[in-house]
């Protein structure tokens, strides 16, 4: 395996959330902290190249649906779409438990966390392992039973326009399924977010990421 910075090993990448209200002073940064920047624009967002051959896309937190940000450059558009108050749907599912909340401007307005136990894997054999796959199963339908429950609680009363999946994606997606969320499955889904056990904090974190620019940075 090449060693890290050696021939053939593949750049660096990270990934930040990024306000519309703080996204200029972060672009202001990374030219600063890269020789300058280009921007384009390209499908999969706001691409800026810099000078030293690192770049960052820049993505939406939703897409323009007619309303577009108004300003005089792409960037300033894009702070400006990312600051408008539009209300998500947070369901984050992991096999410990869920997090659930109707957010606006990065602010949670109605939330519930809570946790579930969901056995891993195993690699035991034969009639043991057919036990353990069967409760293993069980656990699962048990949680994604609760979790579209919680979600219902929550969400009712609150008009969003987006549900924002996050977590264990196949669970996430096995709440969606469930009868009791019919109505919130036909609404766009946006970009699913990568959390750890959604306690409160993470889910109060997600409300933040799901309203920002999510930015990718490469490395050069």
């Amino acid at each position: 395996m090449p060693a890290p910075g050696s021939p053939g090993t593949p750049p660096p990448v990270r990934t930040a959330f990024v306000s519309g209200a703080r996204l200029a002073g972060w672009a202001k940064r990374f030219g600063a902290s890269h020789g300058g920047y280009r921007m384009q624009d390209d499908d999969d967002g706001l691409r800026l190249v810099a000078g030293d051959g690192a770049e960052a896309l820049l993505q939406p937190p939703w897409p323009a649906d007619g309303r577009p940000g108004r300003g005089d450059g792409p960037l300033e558009r894009l702070a400006a779409l990312a600051s408008q108050p539009r209300r998500l749907g947070l369901l984050l599912v992991r096999r410990g438990g869920y997090g659930v909340g109707v957010a606006t401007e990065g602010v949670l307005l109605a939330a519930k966390a809570g946790t579930r136990y969901v056995q891993s894997r195993t690699a035991a054999g034969g009639q043991s392992q057919q036990r353990f796959a069967r409760r293993r199963s069980n656990q699962a339908d048990a949680l994604v039973a609760a979790v579209a429950e919680q979600a219902r609680l929550v969400f009712a009363g609150h008009a969003f326009e987006y549900v924002v999946p996050g977590g264990d994606r196949s669970l996430a997606d096995l709440v969606l399924e469930e009868p009791l969320m019919r109505d919130y499955a036909r609404l766009p889904r946006l970009a699913y977010l990568d959390v750890v056990e959604p306690r409160a904090a993470v889910l109060k974190k997600a409300a933040a990421d799901a309203c920002s620019v999510r930015i990718t940075v490469t490395d050069a």
